[in-house]
Protein backbone atom coordinates (compact mmCIF):
# COMPACT_ATOMS: atom_id res chain seq x y z
CA UNK A 1 0.00 0.00 0.00
CA UNK A 2 2.75 2.25 0.48
CA UNK A 3 4.55 1.88 -2.39
CA UNK A 4 0.79 2.44 -4.44
CA UNK A 5 0.34 5.84 -2.02
CA UNK A 6 4.22 6.87 -3.21
CA UNK A 7 3.83 6.32 -6.92
CA UNK A 8 0.26 8.09 -6.91
CA UNK A 9 1.99 10.78 -4.82
CA UNK A 10 4.76 10.65 -8.08
CA UNK A 11 1.95 11.74 -10.55
CA UNK A 12 1.58 15.35 -10.16
CA UNK A 13 5.46 15.59 -10.02
CA UNK A 14 5.43 14.22 -12.96
CA UNK A 15 2.72 15.72 -14.90
CA UNK A 16 4.34 19.04 -14.17
CA UNK A 17 8.06 18.11 -15.04
CA UNK A 18 6.53 16.96 -18.21
CA UNK A 19 4.54 19.91 -19.29
CA UNK A 20 7.90 21.88 -18.30
CA UNK A 21 9.36 20.25 -20.77
CA UNK A 22 7.27 20.54 -23.73
CA UNK A 23 6.59 24.14 -22.64
CA UNK A 24 10.50 24.40 -22.97
CA UNK A 25 10.50 22.65 -26.43
CA UNK A 26 7.31 24.69 -27.63
CA UNK A 27 8.90 27.30 -29.77
CA UNK A 28 10.78 24.65 -31.99
CA UNK A 29 9.30 24.45 -35.43
CA UNK A 30 8.37 28.63 -34.47
CA UNK A 31 11.10 29.84 -36.70
CA UNK A 32 11.27 29.68 -40.54
CA UNK A 33 12.10 26.14 -41.71
CA UNK A 34 15.62 24.90 -40.92
CA UNK A 35 15.78 27.43 -38.16
CA UNK A 36 15.65 26.93 -34.49
CA UNK A 37 16.52 30.08 -33.25
CA UNK A 38 16.54 33.87 -33.79
CA UNK A 39 19.29 36.44 -34.07
CA UNK A 40 19.76 40.16 -33.95
CA UNK A 41 22.83 42.03 -33.96
CA UNK A 42 22.27 45.94 -33.17
CA UNK A 43 23.99 48.66 -31.52
CA UNK A 44 23.76 52.26 -29.70
CA UNK A 45 24.76 55.30 -30.39
CA UNK A 46 25.98 55.53 -34.06
CA UNK A 47 29.41 55.88 -32.73
CA UNK A 48 31.74 56.29 -35.71
CA UNK A 49 33.44 52.76 -35.47
CA UNK A 50 30.18 51.17 -36.21
CA UNK A 51 29.93 52.56 -39.92
CA UNK A 52 33.56 52.91 -40.42
CA UNK A 53 34.62 49.20 -39.01
CA UNK A 54 30.80 47.23 -38.34
CA UNK A 55 28.81 47.89 -41.53
CA UNK A 56 31.89 47.07 -43.95
CA UNK A 57 32.21 43.91 -41.82
CA UNK A 58 29.09 42.58 -42.18
CA UNK A 59 28.27 43.57 -45.70
CA UNK A 60 30.99 41.27 -46.12
CA UNK A 61 28.88 38.42 -44.36
CA UNK A 62 25.69 39.17 -45.57
CA UNK A 63 24.68 39.96 -42.06
CA UNK A 64 22.44 43.00 -41.41
CA UNK A 65 22.31 44.89 -38.18
CA UNK A 66 20.02 47.12 -36.72
CA UNK A 67 21.52 50.53 -35.34
CA UNK A 68 19.87 53.09 -33.00
CA UNK A 69 20.93 55.69 -33.83
CA UNK A 70 21.55 59.53 -31.88
CA UNK A 71 20.86 61.99 -34.51
CA UNK A 72 23.77 64.29 -33.73
CA UNK A 73 25.97 61.20 -34.09
CA UNK A 74 24.89 60.18 -37.28
CA UNK A 75 25.84 64.03 -39.13
CA UNK A 76 29.39 62.96 -38.58
CA UNK A 77 28.94 59.98 -40.67
CA UNK A 78 25.86 60.81 -42.64
CA UNK A 79 26.86 59.48 -46.21
CA UNK A 80 28.10 56.48 -44.81
CA UNK A 81 24.71 55.68 -42.82
CA UNK A 82 22.94 56.44 -45.65
CA UNK A 83 25.08 53.84 -47.26
CA UNK A 84 24.72 51.36 -44.44
CA UNK A 85 20.73 52.08 -44.89
CA UNK A 86 20.96 50.94 -48.67
CA UNK A 87 22.48 48.12 -47.97
CA UNK A 88 19.62 46.75 -46.00
CA UNK A 89 21.15 47.78 -42.23
CA UNK A 90 18.16 49.04 -39.96
CA UNK A 91 18.11 52.08 -38.03
CA UNK A 92 16.26 52.84 -34.44
CA UNK A 93 15.44 56.04 -32.75
CA UNK A 94 17.79 56.10 -29.50
CA UNK A 95 15.89 59.51 -28.28
CA UNK A 96 17.91 63.08 -28.90
CA UNK A 97 19.59 63.63 -25.50
CA UNK A 98 20.48 59.78 -24.07
CA UNK A 99 18.23 60.81 -21.27
CA UNK A 100 19.59 58.58 -18.40
CA UNK A 101 19.33 58.36 -14.27
CA UNK A 102 20.79 61.48 -12.61
CA UNK A 103 22.43 58.77 -10.53
CA UNK A 104 25.48 59.13 -13.41
CA UNK A 105 27.00 62.42 -13.30
CA UNK A 106 26.99 63.01 -16.90
CA UNK A 107 23.50 61.94 -17.44
CA UNK A 108 22.44 64.83 -14.96
CA UNK A 109 21.60 67.38 -17.57
CA UNK A 110 19.18 65.21 -19.27
CA UNK A 111 18.07 63.25 -16.15
CA UNK A 112 14.88 61.12 -16.70
CA UNK A 113 13.96 61.82 -13.02
CA UNK A 114 13.34 65.48 -14.69
CA UNK A 115 11.18 63.79 -17.38
CA UNK A 116 7.26 64.29 -17.76
CA UNK A 117 5.40 61.55 -20.12
CA UNK A 118 4.82 64.69 -22.48
CA UNK A 119 8.28 65.71 -22.27
CA UNK A 120 9.90 62.33 -23.58
CA UNK A 121 7.12 61.83 -26.12
CA UNK A 122 7.89 64.86 -27.50
CA UNK A 123 11.64 64.38 -27.60
CA UNK A 124 10.92 60.84 -29.37
CA UNK A 125 8.63 62.29 -32.02
CA UNK A 126 10.79 65.42 -32.81
CA UNK A 127 13.91 62.59 -33.23
CA UNK A 128 11.81 60.75 -35.78
CA UNK A 129 11.59 63.84 -37.42
CA UNK A 130 15.08 64.21 -37.68
CA UNK A 131 15.85 60.95 -38.86
CA UNK A 132 13.33 61.31 -41.65
CA UNK A 133 15.44 64.43 -42.27
CA UNK A 134 18.60 63.04 -42.40
CA UNK A 135 18.31 59.58 -44.00
CA UNK A 136 14.69 59.94 -45.47
CA UNK A 137 13.10 57.23 -43.21
CA UNK A 138 11.19 56.86 -40.13
CA UNK A 139 11.79 54.59 -37.46
CA UNK A 140 9.77 51.59 -36.46
CA UNK A 141 12.34 50.59 -33.57
CA UNK A 142 13.25 52.14 -29.85
CA UNK A 143 16.62 51.38 -27.77
CA UNK A 144 16.35 52.24 -24.16
CA UNK A 145 18.85 54.62 -23.10
CA UNK A 146 20.82 52.78 -20.64
CA UNK A 147 18.26 50.11 -20.58
CA UNK A 148 15.83 52.57 -18.37
CA UNK A 149 11.82 52.99 -18.69
CA UNK A 150 11.22 55.40 -16.36
CA UNK A 151 10.73 59.17 -15.94
CA UNK A 152 9.94 61.34 -13.01
CA UNK A 153 11.19 60.34 -9.03
CA UNK A 154 9.56 58.18 -5.85
CA UNK A 155 5.49 58.81 -5.77
CA UNK A 156 5.68 60.74 -9.49
CA UNK A 157 7.33 57.81 -11.12
CA UNK A 158 6.07 56.66 -14.83
CA UNK A 159 7.13 53.90 -17.03
CA UNK A 160 7.12 55.09 -20.49
CA UNK A 161 7.01 51.70 -21.98
CA UNK A 162 3.41 52.33 -23.16
CA UNK A 163 5.09 55.50 -24.97
CA UNK A 164 7.36 53.25 -26.95
CA UNK A 165 4.39 51.03 -27.87
CA UNK A 166 2.26 53.71 -29.14
CA UNK A 167 5.67 55.25 -31.52
CA UNK A 168 7.41 52.26 -32.51
CA UNK A 169 6.63 47.98 -33.00
CA UNK A 170 9.74 47.29 -30.93
CA UNK A 171 11.86 48.55 -27.99
CA UNK A 172 14.63 46.78 -26.57
CA UNK A 173 16.52 46.98 -23.36
CA UNK A 174 19.63 46.78 -21.90
CA UNK A 175 21.75 44.31 -20.00
CA UNK A 176 19.42 41.51 -20.16
CA UNK A 177 19.89 38.41 -18.70
CA UNK A 178 18.13 36.39 -21.12
CA UNK A 179 16.42 36.18 -24.71
CA UNK A 180 13.02 36.65 -25.73
CA UNK A 181 10.41 33.99 -26.00
CA UNK A 182 8.91 34.95 -29.27
CA UNK A 183 5.09 33.58 -28.41
CA UNK A 184 4.99 35.52 -25.19
CA UNK A 185 7.49 38.29 -25.20
CA UNK A 186 6.51 42.26 -25.02
CA UNK A 187 7.43 43.83 -28.15
CA UNK A 188 7.93 47.24 -26.19
CA UNK A 189 10.59 45.94 -23.86
CA UNK A 190 12.46 43.22 -25.73
CA UNK A 191 15.40 41.73 -23.62
CA UNK A 192 19.11 42.80 -25.05
CA UNK A 193 22.11 40.90 -23.94
CA UNK A 194 25.51 42.64 -23.96
CA UNK A 195 27.95 41.54 -26.07
CA UNK A 196 31.04 44.35 -25.57
CA UNK A 197 33.92 42.67 -24.46
CA UNK A 198 33.00 39.24 -25.29
CA UNK A 199 34.28 36.27 -27.29
CA UNK A 200 33.05 33.95 -29.03
CA UNK A 201 33.17 31.31 -27.27
CA UNK A 202 31.34 33.53 -24.32
CA UNK A 203 28.17 34.11 -26.60
CA UNK A 204 27.65 30.48 -28.53
CA UNK A 205 26.57 29.43 -25.02
CA UNK A 206 23.53 32.14 -25.15
CA UNK A 207 22.99 31.08 -28.48
CA UNK A 208 23.17 27.36 -28.05
CA UNK A 209 20.90 27.11 -25.31
CA UNK A 210 18.55 29.54 -26.85
CA UNK A 211 18.13 26.81 -29.29
CA UNK A 212 16.92 24.36 -27.17
CA UNK A 213 14.05 27.14 -26.51
CA UNK A 214 13.52 28.63 -29.44
CA UNK A 215 14.35 31.61 -28.41
CA UNK A 216 14.74 35.06 -29.65
CA UNK A 217 18.87 36.26 -28.92
CA UNK A 218 19.26 40.11 -29.11
CA UNK A 219 22.21 40.90 -28.76
CA UNK A 220 23.61 44.62 -28.04
CA UNK A 221 26.52 47.01 -28.04
CA UNK A 222 28.89 49.86 -28.86
CA UNK A 223 31.47 50.69 -30.54
CA UNK A 224 33.26 47.52 -33.33
CA UNK A 225 36.83 46.90 -32.80
CA UNK A 226 39.72 44.93 -31.97
CA UNK A 227 39.57 46.54 -28.14
CA UNK A 228 38.62 49.08 -25.71
CA UNK A 229 35.95 49.90 -23.33
CA UNK A 230 32.28 48.94 -24.53
CA UNK A 231 33.69 47.55 -27.67
CA UNK A 232 32.16 44.62 -29.40
CA UNK A 233 35.21 42.61 -30.76
CA UNK A 234 35.81 42.41 -34.29
CA UNK A 235 36.72 38.84 -34.22
CA UNK A 236 34.26 37.36 -32.14
CA UNK A 237 31.75 39.35 -34.74
CA UNK A 238 33.56 37.27 -37.70
CA UNK A 239 32.87 34.34 -36.06
CA UNK A 240 29.90 34.75 -35.14
CA UNK A 241 28.93 35.81 -38.88
CA UNK A 242 30.31 32.57 -39.86
CA UNK A 243 28.39 30.59 -37.47
CA UNK A 244 25.38 32.20 -38.14
CA UNK A 245 25.47 31.97 -41.90
CA UNK A 246 26.13 28.49 -41.50
CA UNK A 247 22.83 26.34 -42.27
CA UNK A 248 23.84 23.22 -40.04
CA UNK A 249 23.44 25.46 -36.78
CA UNK A 250 19.75 26.52 -37.75
CA UNK A 251 20.22 29.93 -36.95
CA UNK A 252 18.22 32.62 -38.47
CA UNK A 253 20.67 36.11 -38.16
CA UNK A 254 18.24 39.21 -39.67
CA UNK A 255 17.78 42.64 -37.94
CA UNK A 256 15.33 43.18 -34.95
CA UNK A 257 12.63 44.78 -37.26
CA UNK A 258 12.66 41.52 -39.69
CA UNK A 259 12.38 39.64 -36.93
CA UNK A 260 9.69 41.73 -34.77
CA UNK A 261 7.44 41.42 -37.84
CA UNK A 262 8.09 37.73 -38.18
CA UNK A 263 7.03 37.18 -34.75
CA UNK A 264 3.78 39.68 -34.78
CA UNK A 265 2.67 37.50 -37.78
CA UNK A 266 3.56 34.18 -37.05
CA UNK A 267 0.95 34.76 -33.55
CA UNK A 268 -2.05 36.07 -35.29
Amino acid sequence: MKRLAYLFALIPVLTICSFAQTQSTSNAHFWPVGKTVALSLSFDDARLSQVDAGTPLFDQYGVKATFFVLTTSVDKRLNAWKTALKNGHEIGNHSEKHPCSGNFAWARPNALEEYTLYKMKNELVRTNKAIQDQLGITPQLFAYPCGETFVGRGLNTKSYIPVIAELFSAGRGWLSEGPNDPTYCDMAQLTGMEMDGKDFEQILPIIENAKKTGHWVVLAGHEVGEAGNQTTRVAMLKKLCEYAQNPANGVWIAPIGTVAKYVQEKRK
